[in-house]
């Protein structure tokens, strides 16, 4: 079954979340080109602004990449409860006498 949404399980999630992460760093880079280029005396106000603007994107840099983490540490927990229930389901069918699941 295909995912009706962008977010229907983890692997999307963490497409989603890399693609913002590329374009994330493409505008901290076109920040700091806009920053060098104000220099002039009536820049300075400008200059401010791009350099909070900077300051906001590091900041969502940084928690996209805590995002990042968390998304693999859940699929890494979903893998494991995943495969524990299937080692139980096996454990319990064997012990039936009946041949576990491949």
């Amino acid at each position: 079954m295909d995912p009706e949404t962008p977010f229907d399980n983890i692997e999307s999630a963490q497409q989603f979340v890399e693609l913002l992460c590329e374009a994330i760093e493409e505008a901290r880079s076109e920040v700091e080109e806009e920053i060098a280029r104000a220099c002039g005396p009536g820049d300075e106000r400008r200059r401010q602004a791009l350099q909070l603007v900077a300051y906001n994107l590091a900041k969502l840099a940084m928690h996209m990449g805590t995002s990042r983490r968390i998304l693999n540490d859940l699929r890494t927990l979903r893998r494991l409860l995943l495969n524990e229930r299937e080692l139980g389901r096996a454990a319990m069918a064997t012990a039936d006498g009946e041949e576990p699941a491949a």
